[in-house]
């Protein structure tokens, strides 16, 4: 039996989103980026977060009157106030709201317990040529475990997927690459200034990371590089970095790199930052427009790198016609 324990958020099973097949994603938490835009900001911290569903409380004011350190308390329009920054995560209110309007996001898991877990679904990756992917947060903070989990999946003839923003040691990368058939890497920003400013961290050490991967996969044969691009408005969805992105692919990676994901913005996450009492850059930032993805897309094309393997992912906005009254 492994000693190896990790925090994680949760499993999502069924997934297609993550790597070839049908796959169980798991997300590890913890992240050493804050990128403007996450769309799991439940991920970011290590710690594990308390949110408040508003939808479900009833008002009993039960965890107001269980939380040991008072750090609840009722305002003065029905919602809860959270002081975050002296909450002990103790999940003492979470056990006693009897309408789980309390969750507590991040929990410890071992590594035979998440193994069992995701071997439930071992007929679904079979026949779909799927797997288990391991994603964030940043997985990589956590490598040891992630690495003979990924092991212990290998000896069980599974495919495995690592999701990473790249800004992580190189000896992590080391440890769990062996067992990696899946690498799906994130390259958000070409330029270092604009990527400081978009994420809080620079890009040197992901790209030269990048560039040991491509070096190691002469080591690593079966290993598949996927990259990722996430087309965020006022941010990374511009020509030019498209241009610089494809360019760096081109010189550095040519041959490597199967797929480069143009990944469409998405909003969906608004209602998380506003449960975990967080403001969001984005909150009134709608989806791309179709035409916009295209655009976006040619210009990843123009950069020469092999248009067959550019694939655009994501959901558009639907536009509607003014004059005329007509959806699009």
């Amino acid at each position: 039996m492994s000693p190896l324990t990790a925090r994680i958020l949760h499993l999502q099973r069924f997934s297609t989103e993550d790597g070839p097949g049908i796959r169980t994603t798991v997300f590890f938490k913890g992240c050493p980026l804050r990128c403007a835009w996450c769309h799991n900001p439940e991920s970011m911290s290590p710690n594990p977060q308390l949110q408040w569903l508003e939808t479900r409380c009833i008002g009993c004011n039960t965890c107001i009157q269980t939380c040991p350190q008072g750090n609840l308390r009722r305002a003065p329009n029905g919602s809860l106030h959270i002081a975050r920054d002296d909450c002990l995560a103790c999940g003492k209110c979470v056990d006693a709201c009897p309408a789980n309007a309390l969750e507590m996001l991040g929990h410890t898991v071992s590594l035979e317990d998440l193994l069992a877990e995701v071997l439930k679904d071992r007929s679904y990756y079979e026949t779909s040529g799927g797997g288990i992917t391991a994603s964030g947060g940043e997985p990589g903070l956590q490598a040891d475990f992630v690495a003979e989990f990924f092991r212990r999946l290998k000896q069980e003839h599974l495919s495995t997927a690592f999701d990473t923003c790249g800004l992580i040691a190189s000896a992590a990368f080391e440890k769990i690459l062996p067992y990696t058939d899946w690498l799906l890497y994130d390259l958000k920003e070409i330029d270092e200034e604009k990527h400081r400013r978009f994420t809080s961290q620079g890009n040197q050490r992901i790209l030269q990371n990048l560039l040991q991967i491509g070096e190691w996969m002469n080591d690593f044969p079966t290993l598949h590089l996927w990259i990722r691009t996430p087309l965020i408005p006022g941010a990374t969805a511009r020509t030019d970095n498209l241009l610089g992105i494809g360019d760096f692919l081109i010189k550095n990676l040519n041959g490597k790199v199967e797929r480069w994901e143009l990944c469409a913005f998405n909003n969906l996450c608004r209602d998380k930052y506003r449960r975990l009492g967080m403001d969001w850059d984005y909150q009134h930032t709608p989806l791309l427009t179709a035409e916009e993805l295209t655009t976006l897309t040619e210009a990843a094309r123009v950069s020469g790198f092999p248009p067959d393997l550019i694939i655009p992912t994501g959901a558009t906005r639907v536009q509607v016609l003014e004059t005329e009254g007509e959806t699009l």
